[in-house]
């Protein structure tokens, strides 16, 4: 069997794949990734078996200032209708959103820290969280949220935000929280984005994020649980 052909979408230099590279790695799975803050070229769609899509700073909305969003929606699409693995992680989750027809825009709060996400009912039928708690302790960094798309399957819910995850097709996952953080992840996430830590009732202080380092392997086992069960679906 031949490995998996892994693409990523990488949106900041500050703002890698976290514990998923560590999968890749250990599993032996080929990686390729497109810097979109660097000129570019997407891959041949039939060239790789999983599109993995990372978060960023910016919005989906805003294509005028960067206008390679056009170009990476339609990829996006592409690899959507192709029926391959295809998952998104906060920014990469609204544009998974977008390209659906789903709306995404500011949510009302900032969510910014260790909060917990509620599984809803529906995931009791769904292979991806079959055996996951029903309230997890997870790590957010995002100000704006999505409509679930037609035809996905509603996935969680927080305090601050009602759309945390969807399902689309099996095959397509978005997330709005960050399973995949490590350690140095969270560190560069303060250091380059710590002028969004406005304390209020969803955005946490450093100390608070640095407390809730306990929770990083936790998330990363659920990380790896999700790339583990996507790698046996044909």
């Amino acid at each position: 069997m031949n490995p998996l052909r892994i693409h990523y979408l990488k949106h900041d230099s500050a703002e890698g794949l976290g514990s998923i590279e560590d999968w890749i790695i250990k599993n032996n799975f080929k990686l390729s990734c497109t810097k979109l803050y660097e000129e570019h070229v997407f891959p041949d769609v039939d060239s790789i078996d999983w599109l993995i899509i990372m978060g960023g700073p910016m919005s989906v909305y805003e294509e005028q200032k960067y206008p390679w969003l056009v170009e990476e929606k339609k990829f996006i699409h592409q690899v959507i209708n192709k029926n391959k693995v295809v998952l998104g992680i906060c920014l990469g989750s609204q544009l998974i959103a977008d390209v659906l027809g789903a709306k995404v825009y500011p949510n009302k709060l900032k969510e910014i820290g260790w909060f917990p996400v509620n599984m809803l009912s529906e995931v009791k039928n769904n292979k991806l969280f079959s055996n996951f708690s029903d309230e997890m302790m997870v790590f957010q960094w995002h100000g704006d949220t999505f409509d679930i798309p037609e035809g996905a399957i509603h996935l969680a819910k927080s305090e601050a935000c009602k759309n945390q995850a969807f399902v689309y097709n099996e095959k397509t996952l978005a997330l709005q929280f960050h399973f995949e953080v490590t350690f140095d992840d969270i560190d560069g996430m303060v250091k380059n984005f710590g002028h969004e830590l406005v304390k209020s009732t969803y955005v946490q202080t450093v100390k608070e994020i640095e407390d809730g380092k306990k929770y990083v392997q936790i998330n990363i086992n659920y990380m790896n649980n999700i790339l583990g069960k996507f790698s046996q679906m044909k």
